[in-house]
């Protein structure tokens, strides 16, 4: 008898880096599946923004001064990069708080369990997070075409300024991933997105001109990384801005923008990934 020999083909080993990505698409898969299979998560995540819209729309917008004109019209066009801008930050506390569960449902230590890449179950999660925000600020462009806001600088510009939003919530996202492995509870996990979250987009220049704060409050907005992506973001939508300001951020906000976001990114997924090596449920 002559012996068998398998033919059947191998397959190729995957590089380190391919390894990763195809990892973090399979964790980004489930996650979406799971927020499809719970559509109030979209639908809660919905109805913050759209009331934040209406309410400084029309209950503060006729007594907000931008420019020297108190138009509701011109304010509508100020607050809304603002209001963006607050959307995909706030997703950062979703984004905690989904982790957490997982951490007090044991997942994360079944993840860890597995052959998979280290970054592979966070990086995965705050894609899904990505997806999850970028539908949300669809509907809310919708919502602020209604209410009379315009693009004036083109479309190219106007992706543009949706492109730094993403990244900022997309970098803000990693905070929350440190904050989800770092608690014991989705509920603290919430309560803790929330709580920096607030002084963050209020003391900046989103919703007020900065000009406008306290002179020792004025320098902590113009140097926030909030700051300096609405101001961007209205610079490429062509929508009112905040009075001319000598800081480097509101000088040059689309580069301070995308340098704010690529730091936190890199500071923050560093430290959650740390964290998840050695978090346990």
């Amino acid at each position: 008898m002559t012996a068998l020999t398998d033919t059947a083909p191998r397959p190729k080993p995957r590089g380190a880096l391919a390894q990763s990505i195809a990892d973090s698409l399979v964790v980004t898969k489930r996650n979406l599946i799971r927020m499809m299979r719970i559509p109030e998560m979209i639908i809660f995540g919905l109805i913050q923004p759209i009331m934040f819209v209406v309410l400084f729309s029309y209950v503060f917008g006729g007594s907000m001064q931008i420019g020297g004109s108190t138009s509701p019209e011109v304010y509508r066009e100020f607050l809304m990069a603002g209001i963006f801008a607050q959307t995909v930050t706030f997703a950062t506390a979703g984004a905690g708080a989904g982790i957490a569960d997982d951490m007090h449902k044991g997942l994360i230590d079944r993840f860890r369990s597995l052959p998979m890449a280290r970054g592979a179950v966070l990086t995965g999660r705050t894609l899904a997070d990505l997806v999850q925000t970028a539908l949300t600020v669809v509907v809310l462009v919708i919502v602020a075409l209604l209410v009379g806001w315009r693009v004036h600088e083109g479309i190219p510009k106007a992706l543009g300024a949706f492109a730094l939003l993403l990244l900022l919530g997309y970098a803000f996202s990693w905070i929350g991933a440190l904050i989800g492995l770092s608690v014991r509870t989705p509920e603290a996990a919430t309560s803790g997105g929330l709580i920096w979250l607030f002084p963050v987009t209020f003391i900046s220049n989103a919703f007020v001109d900065s000009s406008k704060l306290p002179s020792w409050l004025q320098p902590v907005a113009e140097w926030n990384p909030f700051s300096a992506t609405v101001q961007a973001c209205r610079e490429l939508f062509g929508n009112p801005g905040v009075s001319p300001s000598d800081a480097w951020p509101m000088q040059h906000p689309v580069w301070a923008s995308l340098l704010w976001s690529l730091l936190i990114i890199v500071v923050f997924r560093t430290l959650a990934v740390r964290k998840y090596r050695s978090a346990t449920a």
